[in-house]
């Protein structure tokens, strides 16, 4: 075989295998957790603002969250307009969205902390919590919350990764990145976990 045709064989494994890397990360499915998983609650967590200060998110047992994975510089991005829309509308009712900053993915969260918030400020009017960055990726340095949503069994594979979470903070869904934060699918558990406290 000559070192053409070897290039040739190496570059279709590695396109086929950037496809299935593709598929898994982009178009994996929903999953639906029924009844809700976790032994431990998320709001027992005990984690960081933005700007370094103690945060406890045993402030919002009783809340219905919906904690994501973000990034500044993703295609995802524009999901923060939506995510807002959502915490908005819905926080009256016992909802809050919970966001994580995130690098772990095409490196598409490289800001500080202050460039985090003055994106999130002047380019989506972000109101919903957002905590210092995380790494999301199980290993050395994973953070707590993740590692607590990863007994799952799902981890962010990409930015805007969505954990449903009931308001005894135990995880009743995971979103892949390419739900939007208005998609039915998601838009149905979110109503069902709110009425199931009300």
């Amino acid at each position: 075989m000559g070192v053409k045709r070897v290039a040739a064989v190496i570059m279709l494994a590695l396109v086929a295998g950037a496809g299935v890397w593709a598929r898994w990360t982009f178009l994996a499915p929903a999953v639906i957790y029924t009844p809700p998983v976790g032994s431990r609650s998320l709001y027992d967590l005990r984690v960081a603002t933005l700007d370094g200060k103690p945060a406890d998110l045993g402030r919002y047992r009783g809340r219905v969250t919906l904690v994501v994975n973000l990034a500044s510089r993703c295609g995802y991005t524009p999901q923060y307009a939506s995510l807002e829309t959502l915490y908005r509308e819905l926080a009256p009712r016992g909802f809050s969205v919970l966001g994580f900053p995130s690098n772990d993915f095409g490196g598409q969260e490289p800001g500080s902390a202050e460039e985090i918030q003055q994106f999130c400020t002047r380019t989506y009017n972000v109101t919903f919590p957002v905590f210092e960055k995380v790494v999301t990726k199980t290993g050395a340095g994973q953070s707590p919350v993740y590692a607590l949503l990863g007994e799952s069994g799902s981890l962010p594979q990409w930015n805007f990764s969505k954990f449903v979470v009931g308001r005894d903070g135990r995880v009743m869904a995971f979103f892949p990145s390419r739900t939007k934060p208005d998609a039915r699918d998601l838009r149905k558990v979110i109503e069902r976990a709110l009425a199931a406290g009300s």
